[in-house]
């Protein structure tokens, strides 16, 4: 079993400011979301409503197509995992993970494999460790929590690079042993690029786009070759970015182009190559930009 995720006519209000405004979302089960927003655009809000640690100002929040708020049930197999986790400072790091216990399907064979795997001591009061150690335990929790929506609200933050590499793949491991709901917010954007099956983009409380990646991987392209002829082909296209090495230059533009302009590129010896999300994400998300 897997939770699918349904917002509707969702506002979340702090105050006078409204974080979340009249958002609408369906997630179908068993898929890696990657969420996606500048700072404030509202990510661990959304995500906290999932998690219900807080209430909806208006609107309703369903996961497996039911209301998340004060229920039990649904809300004990939803894990929430933050940067640094929900910890106690005092707690040894094998406490913390033992009493992950009280979810239903907590694998404490398996957190305690993966803290061998990264190198966790179980013996170190929480207070004590890193940052980057402190992620690590608040990873395996979420991993070992086998809950049917699981959401990582930046976890990674801290670890090393080696480090998030194992534990995306770890991630997927036991995404592909055990199909359930993911839903990865990050700033690490074409880190996670190759894990993701669907993309949310939030901007400024509302949901901005939500697509396979693959067809915002398909939106413009980057063509790569001699500067002039490069500048030739993208003339009145619309440029995200542009770097220059000698006389070889890289543009991405967010245009498609059309058969034309590819004809043209490969007659100059220009190679095409898709568009970054990280670059696509900056540029939709642009504060001067009036819409996608």
């Amino acid at each position: 079993m897997s939770f699918s995720v349904t917002l509707r006519d969702v506002t979340l209000k702090y105050g006078d400011t409204e974080a979340l405004s009249d958002v609408d979302l369906d997630l179908e089960a068993d898929k890696i979301y990657g969420l996606l927003g500048r700072n404030g655009a509202g990510k661990t809000t959304l995500l906290s409503l999932l998690a219900a640690f807080r209430r909806p100002t208006a609107g309703e929040v369903l996961v497996d197509g039911r209301p998340v708020w004060e229920n039990a049930e649904v809300v004990s197999r939803v894990a929430l995992v933050r940067e640094g986790g929900d910890f106690d400072d005092t707690d040894k790091v094998e406490a913390a993970m033992k009493s992950g216990e009280i979810r239903p399907d907590f694998d404490l064979d398996y957190a305690l494999e993966l803290a061998e795997k990264f190198e966790l001591p179980l013996d170190r009061k929480i207070r004590d460790l890193s940052r980057g150690k402190r992620s690590v335990l608040a990873a395996i929790c979420g991993l070992a929590a086998r809950a049917e929506l699981t959401m990582y609200d930046e976890v990674h933050l801290g670890m090393d690079a080696p480090t998030r590499d194992g534990f995306y793949k770890a991630l997927l491991a036991e995404y592909l042993e055990r199909p359930h709901t993911v839903i990865l917010s990050t700033h690490l954007i074409d880190e996670v690029a190759n894990y993701l099956e669907e993309v949310v983009i939030l901007d400024r409380g509302g949901i901005l786009r939500h697509e396979p990646i693959e067809t915002l991987q398909g939106v413009g392209a980057t063509l790569t070759g001699p500067a002039g002829a490069v500048d030739e082909v993208v003339a009145g296209l619309e440029v995200l970015a542009e770097q220059r090495l000698g006389g070889t230059k890289s543009v991405t533009v967010g245009t498609e182009l059309d058969a034309q302009s590819r004809e043209r590129a490969a007659a100059s010896g220009i190679e095409l190559g898709p568009v970054g999300l990280q670059d696509l994400f900056i540029h939709l998300t642009e504060p001067d930009r009036t819409g996608a």
